[in-house]
């Protein structure tokens, strides 16, 4: 019986923590109440008695609403200081993703990052270099026009480039991984212009450690 009861808890729970992550209304609170759930499931998990559950209840909570709020700072504060830069900035999951378009990052068919840019990093930088307790994948993408070698070795490049700039402004290498991602990924259609320029960018990643 004991054994049926904690299979059920464990199931409850992991909805629980499944509904937290795909539900919106506030960010910190789905933090608490995923580490609040991996708290109890990993009591349960180790035979920790009433009090040992408890413990990692508030344990997990903390933890969780810690990342949550975290990052929901960082995503305001990067808002703020960015605002009418044409970088865009979303909230996916327990991830914060900042996005470089083509058109104020790179010239068609460069890896070198434009000059005009040079104040979007800084500010960029300082923003990681204030939430230390993450880390950072840099991940390039093109459109599909041109050989799929060709996309792969631009897109690797461009993510290259723009860890370059971080690390100048004093941002660990330890933390970041760059790599590109060529045509895989779009999030427009390819059939129009307005769509391959969409795809073409460099994603800043950012997701705390756990």
């Amino acid at each position: 019986m004991a054994t049926v009861l904690k299979t059920v808890s464990i199931a409850t729970l992991s909805a629980i923590a499944l509904v937290a992550c795909t539900e919106e209304p506030d960010k910190a609170q789905k933090g608490a109440a995923i580490g609040a759930g991996i708290g109890l499931i990993s009591g349960i998990l180790t035979d920790d008695d009433s009090n040992g559950k408890i413990k990692r209840t508030l344990a997990g909570a903390a933890i969780g609403g810690l990342i949550g709020n975290e990052l929901d700072k960082q995503e305001e504060e990067l808002r703020s200081s960015l605002n009418g830069t044409g970088v865009e900035i979303n909230r996916v999951g327990g991830q914060l993703v900042v996005t470089l378009p083509e058109d104020i990052t790179f010239d068609t068919d460069s890896t070198v990052l434009r000059p005009s840019l040079q104040n979007v990093m800084i500010e960029l930088s300082q923003s990681l270099n204030k939430y230390p307790d993450t880390v950072i994948d840099l991940v390039g993408h093109t459109d599909n026009v041109g050989s799929t070698a060709y996309n792969q070795n631009l897109s690797t490049r461009r993510a290259q480039a723009v860890q370059s700039e971080l690390i100048f402004n004093g941002v660990s290498s330890e933390r970041i991984r760059a790599y590109g991602r060529s045509e895989q990924m779009p999030i427009a259609s390819n059939d129009t212009f307005e769509g391959r320029a969409a795809n073409r960018r460099v994603e800043i990643i950012i997701t705390p450690r756990q």
